[in-house]
């Protein structure tokens, strides 16, 4: 058995529960609460004159309606903004239930609340609202123009308005560069809605004793809707419980704390003396959670006769929708993480954020990537095919060399730190990609294309993750961490991590995730953030163990700490085996409350006294326990990187698009568990070609999303996606001390260009928009 398992395929822990039915998601729960339902608005602007709850009064089952005017001022008040930003200079959140005016369709208005669903759904379509419908604002196009404002203090509808600029090293600006340079191009790019589309909705559900609140949200942090939901309640924190149950899939949406519902169910709860559940159905989810991906970019770019980039002028808009709960983290990622690989001698970058009557964006696995590398890697197709050189080759001429690492891209990232790449290997990748996809002995032929995406995502944010860990009498190791798990193997790779530090079976270690009452205090899982942070902070607790238990051990065995090791769970000499101690005696000894509950406790405790009869009870200054805390805060963002290549094929009759191969390279640093990073990236390729080829979300020009359900939402049938092969490239992170980085949006990242440049290929025709249809490319090809 070895217990060193750091870096190895182990098969999820998690699979067997989740696959055989024993899930237990928010719906799971509390099968005997009340439920609670929602009146939506149907128009996307409107002032709200009137609110007639009488027809609604004697639907049998109903406990209660509630207005925004029924609520408290503490929960009545908008909903906080939860990342400001000095360039958002026109913030706006939403109310819990709309005051006055509904910004888009699916807008919450009233809150029903009875005995079932069936009969607060009754109760909710007999009441009637009286709305004095408003133009609506949709689109980028109408919302820069200003004639209508989706917020009336807003001028212009701008929300936002950023600009940053990396000089060259003779000091001229990009559009200087741009002027000066021997070849210029300029054309726009767009990028359509889309939305994360789990298979779970979100989901609260809430129970009120008197004096404890306990709330089950399907949410990625956890430990935030705690402390937003005390403050909203006034609440002292302690008495305020959350906890994440199974979560089926959250890619983004489920990140904002609290929505309206975390805040409305809990106080619904405490008002009624009963427990309250509210679970999201399809539409809501559809009109009311959040969408992302909405650009128009317009880009200038000067360049060489070797295709190196001397300056990139890029003018994004960006469709924010109604509100920006979420500050403006989307478009900040676009416009940095653009610059991919590459060093581009001079680069300005502007983008304004505005606002629209839809659905508020908030990010959506990638999180803005997909709409930077978009730009940047069209950018390079349209360079190569303007000097008729090899894609691969005017990459190449601008990749970041690994003896440049770690290199300042001198611009503010998300974090507001400096965008400083750690390490990585780009001409390297290239090679393997190539290589991979065989990309120099592909033949062409009309309808046959390849492509390639190259991408570098920033990783591993802060501000800090913690991690506990203890050992308890019987040997088992306990590790819990505040953030939250949707899928990504948490329960594994955590696992991994901790008996490898320790030294013990993974088969003895249990995982705990997302509940406050284990962990109070964490920031939350997305942003490819949860193996770096809390990895880290994990590694650094059972550090803490391990120094502990060899220090107990060494004085039991009477040697030296630094003569011990551990191995499959006993502490021992190195070099004689049999001077050894089992982990479940030196639990026995940390503790001085040596209660016999089994027989390996009883001989632990039996042992304790023979070894150490006159051994204090407890160390000096030291807390009794074999159990350690600890926290880890990244200095700034690890910077992992990748390259895709596909091959597709167009129907010369139909113009559909198959995607015939699809090849992945990628560097995380080191891995963890290679197989739960290709099942990442897998599942990542799955949405990424989703997005390039199916999804968007469709407004007409009332406001009205017109295919809110899945018969209408296309999405890729497993049958639509080909195998991924994948091959891993390993630069350690410097900044940290298990030398990794993230690895959970990688996959979704380039799709979008790596199609593009692959269906340009086969059709010679310049592809300009993503996703791109069958009717799409027809009419392309028409002229």
């Amino acid at each position: 058995m070895t217990t060193k398992l750091f870096g190895a395929a182990v098969q999820r822990r998690e699979d067997p529960r989740l696959l055989t039915g024993q899930g237990r998601y928010l719906d799971d729960l509390g099968p005997g609460a009340l439920a609670a339902a929602f009146v939506r608005s149907p128009h996307a602007h409107a002032r709200v004159r009137d609110i007639d709850v009488s027809g609604a009064l004697d639907v049998e089952g109903l406990v209660a309606i509630y207005t925004w005017e029924d609520l408290p001022e503490r929960v009545g008040r908008a909903l906080p903004l939860l990342i400001p930003h000095p360039a958002l200079t026109h913030g706006r959140t939403a109310y819990p239930l709309a005051r006055d005016v509904v910004r888009h369709v699916g807008e919450p208005v009233v809150m029903v609340v009875a005995a079932d669903r069936y009969a607060a759904e009754d109760a909710c379509a007999l009441i009637e609202v009286d709305y004095e419908p408003l133009k609506p604002v949709v689109g980028i196009e109408e919302a820069v123009q200003g004639a209508q404002l989706v917020h009336e203090d807003v001028p212009g509808n701008v929300g936002a308005h950023l600009v940053q600029e990396v000089a060259a090293a003779d000091g001229r600006g990009a559009r200087e560069a741009i002027e000066t340079s021997p070849h210029t191009l300029a054309f726009r790019l767009d990028i359509e809605r889309s939305a994360s589309m789990p298979l779970e909705g979100r989901g609260v559900y809430a129970r009120w004793d008197g004096r404890d609140l306990r709330v089950y949200s399907s949410t990625q942090t956890s430990t935030s809707v705690r402390m937003a939901v005390a403050a909203a309640l006034g609440l002292p924190l302690p008495q305020v419980e959350v906890i994440a149950p199974d979560v089926g899939g959250g890619f983004g949406v489920k990140i904002v704390h609290p929505w309206p519902e975390e805040v409305l169910v809990p106080w619904a709860a405490m008002t009624l003396g009963r427990e309250v559940k509210w679970t999201e159905d399809r539409r809501e989810h559809f009109i009311s959670s959040a969408h992302e991906r909405g650009q128009v970019q317009y880009v200038r770019v000067g360049f060489d006769d070797d295709g190196r980039v001397l300056g990139l002028d890029v003018t994004i808009l960006h469709d924010h929708g109604a509100y920006t709960p979420y500050g403006i983290i989307v478009p900040i990622v676009t416009s940095t993480q653009l610059l991919g690989p590459y060093k581009p001698g001079s680069y300005r970058v502007e983008f304004t954020a505005v606002y629209t009557n839809t659905v508020q964006v908030t990010p959506y696995r990638g999180a803005g990537r997909p709409q930077g590398v978009f730009c940047m890697e069209r950018t390079m197709d349209k360079i190569a095919r303007y000097l008729g050189k090899d894609r691969t080759e005017v990459r190449a001429a601008n990749f970041i060399r690994p003896d440049e690492f770690p290199y300042d891209q001198g611009m503010t990232f998300q974090d507001g730190r400096p965008l400083i790449y750690d390490s990585g290997n780009y001409p390297e990748m290239l090679r393997m990609i190539k290589e991979l996809i065989g990309w120099d002995a592909f033949e062409r032929r009309p309808g046959l294309g390849i492509g390639i995406g190259c991408y570098v995502e920033g990783t591993g944010v802060g501000p800090y993750e913690g991690g506990h860990v203890q050992i308890t009498s019987d040997g088992r190791v306990h590790v819990s961490t505040g953030l939250t798990s949707q899928g990504q193997g948490h329960e594994t790779a955590f696992a991994q991590i901790a008996a490898t530090e320790l030294g013990v079976p993974i088969e003895r270690v249990s995982v705990v995730t997302g509940d406050t009452r284990r962990f109070g205090y964490a920031v939350g899982t997305f942003a490819s953030r949860a193996a770096v942070v809390s990895g880290n902070a994990i590694a650094l607790a059972c550090r803490k163990v391990r120094e502990k238990a060899l220090r107990i051990a060494a004085d039991a065995l009477e040697a030296d700490p630094d003569d011990l090791d551990i191995a499959d769970g006993i502490v021992h000499v190195v070099g004689a085996p049999s001077a050894a101690v089992p982990l479940s005696t030196v639990a026995v000894l940390a503790n001085p409350l040596r209660y016999a509950f089994d027989e390996e406790t009883a001989k632990a405790t039996q042992f304790a006294t023979a070894a150490a009869p006159d051994r204090p009870p407890v160390a000096e200054g030291e807390e009794p326990g074999l159990e350690g805390r600890d926290y880890y805060s990244p200095i700034r963002s690890t910077f992992a990187a990748g390259m895709h290549a596909a091959i597709v094929e167009t129907d010369p009759d139909t113009a559909e698009i198959k995607v015939l191969r699809y090849a992945v390279v990628h560097d995380c640093g080191r891995l963890i568990n290679p197989m739960i990073v290709e099942g990442q990236i897998h599942g990542g390729v799955a949405q990424g070609i989703g997005g390039a080829l199916y999804e968007r979300m469709v407004y007409d020009q009332h406001g009205q999303l017109v295919n809110a359900s899945f018969m209408d939402f296309l999405m890729p049938y497993a049958t639509e996606i080909p195998r991924v092969e994948t091959g891993h490239l390993e630069t350690p992170s410097p900044l940290n001390p298990l030398g990794i980085k993230g690895a959970g949006e990688a996959g979704v990242i380039p799709v979008s260009a790596v199609i593009a440049s692959a269906v340009e290929d086969a059709e010679g025709i310049e592809i300009n928009r993503m996703p791109i249809s069958p009717s799409e490319l027809f009419e392309l090809r028409m002229g």
